[in-house]
């Protein structure tokens, strides 16, 4: 059995902190009655974590998995809930002991049964529903909006699914997600194991997703990209393209247009045989924001994503909108996910595009200062949330248009390439005075250029952005 990419440091980590809301510790597979049970709990809730041959203690007891135990696990939940419920099912080892991980994500569209009832999550503990609260939240999910990509698109017929797509998304989510659907089985029990198909009525994600031409019903479902010269949209259009195709492909294609408008920089290091290179943006932060538009963007709108390329930057236009109750500063600290399209959200998962839930921004934050970038901006403009990547604005371009001198311009550069930089670096450097130096240091202070950092002999400056 292939394991995701979860460290036993994270699973510890959850171990640690005990059972939850979210966390369910079994001893044992005997307790496998329990586990569907907490299973269709998770499903009602809030999703959740069961780890098998961990005490209720938290300690780490371990479990004994033969050939088929993950698959009877798999079949016993399968039959015994419905809707059925195809969990992510791993294996770990953990202090040298193997345990058994079921993920369970929140079934966003009906309540789930197990045994023919109906569970919840409350505390720590899986507790039945009341037959009144069943049919409470019966009436909500019917007077509830589904979400956009679970509607059935009843004018489609299976037809339309391209199966090459279909059964190539399936091959490489075994590869890399270990996903337990077979190539041999026909398109339409693949998609009904997806949750793409109900009722033998495809939704509309099975179309966006692995239509043979999804914007013959969606043609808002493109990208529009562009190249602008300049820093801003007022600028010439260099090059623009916009991607008709389905939503995994167009990953790729925009990349792809991405990669041919922005620089790639190389140089040799002291050292090394092969040449360094770089491209002006860290690649996992394109992927990770572009990702991020085509998941969470709104369908039923009639505009496009876009894609802008500048001089200076790139922006990535969602026409979509924030959760309830979250602001732009949500996306800059630790938050939970809530999909705007969960099915849509979950291939991508299994396609590997992503990684973990809620820390998409985060890393677009970290991945950015990483490779020495100023920090990420987010905005909500004209009904679109928009990242913007971008460089320093510290180009020559810009310096010159300061007026700078060829000192003044040495010694910003000196500080981009040290990080930081003293007043005495400066002074044993040029062989002048302190006086000399702090002149020169004030200047750029009052160009916004630099700031001092420390007090007295700890001082030093550094650039006011990178």
């Amino acid at each position: 059995m292939k394991k995701l990419p979860m460290s036993s440091k994270n699973i510890k980590e959850i171990i640690l902190k005990g059972e939850s809301e979210t966390v369910e510790f079994k001893k044992s597979l005997s307790e496998w009655k329990e586990i569907i049970e907490t299973v269709a709990a998770f499903s009602n809730t809030k999703g959740g974590v069961i780890l098998v041959g961990i005490d209720d203690n938290g300690k780490v007891i371990g479990v004994e998995i033969g050939k088929g135990t993950i698959e009877e696990l798999t079949n016993r939940i399968l039959t015994n809930t419905e809707p059925k419920i195809y969990p992510e099912i791993v294996t770990m080892t953990v202090d040298d002991k193997e345990i058994i991980m079921v993920n369970i994500e929140k079934f966003p569209y009906d309540v789930v049964f197990a045994f023919g009832k109906p569970f919840k999550r409350v505390g720590k503990s899986t507790v039945r529903m009341s037959k009144d609260e069943y049919k409470k939240r019966i009436i909500e999910l019917h007077k509830k909006d589904l979400y956009f990509d679970g509607l059935l698109l009843e004018e489609a017929t299976i037809d339309e699914i391209s199966e090459n797509k279909l059964k190539a998304f399936i091959k490489n989510a075994k590869e890399i997600r270990n996903i337990d659907i077979s190539l041999s089985e026909e398109v339409a029990d693949i998609l009904r194991k997806l949750k793409l198909l109900k009722n033998d009525s495809l939704t509309n994600a099975s179309i966006l997703l692995f239509g043979k031409n999804p914007q013959f019903y969606f043609p808002q479902a493109s990208v529009k990209c562009i190249r602008f010269k300049g820093n801003d949209v007022t600028g010439e259009m260099i090059d623009f393209k916009e991607i008709n195709s389905d939503l995994l492909s167009q990953v790729e294609e925009v990349e792809r247009f991405i990669y041919n408008n922005i620089s790639l920089r190389a140089w040799i290091e002291e050292g090394k045989l092969e040449r360094q290179e770089k491209w002006e943006y860290p690649p996992k932060a394109i992927r990770e924001a572009l990702v991020n538009a085509i998941v969470h963007r709104d369908y039923r709108k009639p505009s496009k994503i876009q894609v802008r390329i500048f001089n200076d930057g790139i922006e990535f236009w969602n026409p979509g909108k924030l959760p309830e109750g979250w602001s732009i500063d949500t996306l800059k600290k630790e938050h939970t996910s809530e999909p705007f399209n969960p099915l849509i959200a979950r291939i991508f998962f299994w396609a590997g595009y992503v990684e973990e839930v809620g820390t998409g921004t985060n890393k677009i934050i970290k991945w950015c200062k990483e490779w020495e970038l100023p920090e990420p901006e987010f905005a909500i403009k004209s009904g679109n949330i928009v990242i913007r990547l971008r460089k320093s604005k510290l180009t020559e371009e810009y310096l010159d248009s300061l007026s700078l001198s060829a000192k003044d311009k040495e010694i910003v550069k000196l500080i981009m390439e040290k990080s930081k930089i003293t007043s005495f670096d400066l002074q044993r450097k040029y062989g002048v005075s302190r006086d000399t130096v702090n002149r020169w240091l004030k200047k750029l202070i009052n160009l916004n250029l630099i700031e001092r950092k420390g007090k007295g002999k700890a001082s030093y400056y550094v650039l006011k952005e990178r």
